[in-house]
């Protein structure tokens, strides 16, 4: 992969949590694939309400593990049809999946980049070295879940639409605990690495600073410095020692403070970069929404008896990433480091910026594909446009996420300080989720402007005959441009460099 290494060179703990995570994106994409079909058939939701859902609760999916990550870089290693009480339940399960993967999805994939830090490399090279190969672990990284995800979106919907979905939800949950114990058996393995001097990472070392602070403001009019004094040594846990000795309160206080600033510093800095990606994640979503419902209304019979379920179609994006990053390495880089004349080919941002015009790309053919379905539905009764057309949409945007995805997911890592790795990780879920819901709402702000009297007549219209989809594409293609353009802009004067948080 990168540098002309490959697979092999990554360590045994790489390797075992990339299986891993490769089973996590089979078990989520066993549920994700196909819900929208489970919303609109079973539950009785419209196209609108059952795209929003899907939406809403991916968004919560990928945003929770920004709640979750300051816990996880605190503790790094200590050790019926339609009735509300099915619907209740559904919820539930599907939260209780995204509770799971606020803590899994991050710090699995920074702790997996984390254990190539103790390889050991030749002083002369170490940075660089280190660099190829945690830029070639992203890259099998994204590889692996893309793996899983092709078994769980080619897998799972035959199984929901033809043996049912009882078994097509058992299936993922059997998956999960094979994989939990996969990585128990592993634990030998890992390498643990927890530095204890960011004093700002431990929870408890937070709350003690609190106690410091409202311990001093009580007592600062009511007491003398040496009864605080006293204070501070029968109650240990108020203050933090040192290795010469139990630092001041006012000392403690400015380095926390210190330290918290320029972590905000660090956000702050790439909120600009985050915002412009946002578009790209709205994308993201219709393979598992609209795409679908527009797959369901085309020619789907192969034979006699069987029909392409359209979830299925979510493989093409997998299958065209896994086909083609090997080319990316081999061919691509090789091309544009002659051309540029750059070591390294393109930049991270060059090739997130690669992949956010494909998505452009894939609008227009999605938007094109639209117009010619409706027009063929219109002229018969029964669908006559094969549902094959989508593919070119579905490998536009398996390709962008070849450059786009694992683009982001480099720079968030490579762009925060050593203590907030999974905080960056966070940062690149968050994208998703924040996107998510932005996807959701332009629905609501499209279906709520484009109805007729009575709510009826929107671009969402259940009717797929009456739906006018291909105008909502060509709408996110637009200001997919517009994001495209200031991301290029932003990029001049983005610095990647994280701040070091590690020195007061």
């Amino acid at each position: 992969m990168a540098g002309g290494q490959r697979f092999g060179s990554l360590n045994k703990p790489c390797v075992l949590l990339i299986v891993i995570a490769g089973i996590e994106r089979f078990v989520f994409k066993g549920v994700a694939s196909n819900l929208v079909i489970y919303l609109t058939d079973v539950m009785d939701m419209s196209n609108s309400a059952a795209a929003r859902t899907v939406n809403s609760w991916c968004g919560f999916t990928s945003m929770l593990p920004l709640l979750v990550a300051p816990l996880v870089d605190s503790y790094w290693n200590p050790v019926n049809r339609g009735n509300s009480s099915s619907s209740s339940s559904m919820f539930l399960s599907l939260y209780l999946i995204s509770l799971g993967q606020g803590g899994y999805n991050p710090s699995l994939q920074a702790f997996g980049a984390d254990q190539i830090d103790t390889d050991d490399e030749l002083p002369t090279a170490k940075s660089d070295q280190k660099s190829d190969k945690k830029s070639m672990f992203f890259q099998w990284w994204y590889f692996g879940i893309c793996s899983g995800s092709l078994l769980g979106v080619s897998i799972m919907p035959n199984i929901q639409d033809t043996v049912g979905w009882g078994l097509g939800f058992a299936m993922p949950a059997m998956a999960m605990v094979i994989s939990m114990v996969m990585f128990s058996c592993g634990s030998r393995f890992y390498s643990y690495s927890h530095d204890q001097s960011n004093d700002f990472k431990s929870l408890e070392k937070v709350v003690q600073a609190l106690k410091c602070s409202v311990s001093k403001f009580v007592h600062h009019k009511t007491q003398e410095k040496s009864t605080i004094i006293e204070l501070e040594l029968e109650d240990k846990p108020l203050c933090l020692k040192g290795e010469n000795g139990t630092e001041s309160l006012g000392d403690q206080k400015s380095n926390n403070s210190n330290r918290l600033v320029k972590i905000a510093k660090v956000i702050i800095r790439l909120l600009p970069i985050w915002t412009t990606l946002l578009m790209f994640a709205v994308i993201f979503q219709l393979p598992v929404t609209f795409f679908i419902k527009q797959g369901m209304t085309m020619k789907r019979n192969i034979g006699e008896n069987y029909k392409i379920p359209p979830a299925t179609l979510q493989s093409a994006i997998t299958i065209s990433i896994i086909l083609l990053m090997p080319f990316y390495d081999t061919i691509f880089i090789p091309f544009t480091r002659f051309i540029l004349r750059n070591e390294k080919g393109i930049t991270t941002m060059q090739r997130i910026a690669i992949g956010m015009f494909l998505s452009v790309i894939a609008m227009i053919f999605a938007a094109t594909v639209e117009m010619k379905r409706l027009e063929t539905s219109t002229e018969s009764e029964s669908a006559t446009l094969s549902i094959f057309w989508l593919l070119p949409q579905y490998i536009l945007l398996g390709i962008s996420d070849i450059f786009t995805v694992v683009g982001m997911q480099e720079f968030f890592y490579s762009a925060v300080p050593n203590g907030m790795r999974t905080m960056g990780i966070a940062l690149y879920t968050s994208v998703f989720g924040v996107g998510s819901f932005l996807s959701a709402l332009m629905v609501y702000l499209v279906e709520y402007f484009t109805s007729s009297a009575g709510g009826k007549g929107n671009w969402f219209s259940d009717d797929m005959k009456e739906a006018r989809l291909d105008k909502y594409y060509w709408l996110l293609a637009g200001t997919s441009v517009v994001s495209l353009v200031v991301f290029v802009v932003l990029c001049r004067f983005q610095k990647t460099s994280p701040v070091d948080v590690e020195q007061s």
